[in-house]
């Protein structure tokens, strides 16, 4: 469990820099460049692999906090299906989800870890997904009040756009659902 906590300190202490200390991430990647982008990204790839080993190791040694009723694992599929979709959002121009929200991977990340909150019940999996939600909720709640006080709009959305976040959504949840997070997890969510 010490590997998973420490890929998650790392990876997300690393992404709240934009929460406890923006200016001063500003002034380092105005001082840095891309040399800021590049340790960032070292440093985030790190922290996330140390994550993903760590969730390994951890699931070698459940304990059970709770039993979720079978039917909440299957509205977990509906929940990864939105944060995909919210997912998408974030990349596709000129939507009206990321025109609504204006931080949809947010959202993504908030709607992602929920769900597998309902849906699962072992220690490990609340160490992960608890603090991906806290983060997520306290990130959202900055980011929007950063958007208020800067005057920041996003572009307005449009049908296309919405369409295609929704359909690369249903794509990739589709993949995930089918093959992916078998292969990838070891779990088969739709069982």
């Amino acid at each position: 469990m010490l590997v998973l906590v420490l890929g998650l300190i790392i990876f997300l202490g690393l992404h709240s820099i934009r929460i406890v200390a923006d200016d001063w991430r500003s002034r380092q990647m105005a001082r840095m460049g891309n040399r800021y982008k590049s340790i960032y990204s070292v440093v985030a790839i790190i922290g996330l692999l140390l994550i993903i080993w760590g969730f390994g190791l951890a699931r070698q040694h459940p304990v059970v906090i709770y039993l979720p009723p079978l039917w909440l694992r299957h509205l977990n599929g509906l929940f990864i299906l939105v944060s995909l979709i919210f997912f998408a959002a974030a990349r596709v121009p000129r939507n009206h989800i990321k025109a609504k929200f204006g931080h949809p991977q947010v959202l993504a990340v908030k709607t992602w870890s929920f769900g597998h909150l309902l849906a699962t019940g072992m220690l490990h999996d609340l160490v992960l997904f608890v603090p991906f939600l806290i983060w997520a909720i306290v990130l959202f709640i900055v980011s929007r009040r950063r958007d208020r006080r800067d005057g920041t709009v996003y572009p307005a959305g449009t049908l296309k756009g919405d369409a295609i976040a929704v359909v690369i959504g249903v794509v990739v949840w589709a993949l995930f659902a089918f093959w992916l997070h078998s292969l990838l997890i070891g779990v088969n969510p739709l069982t």
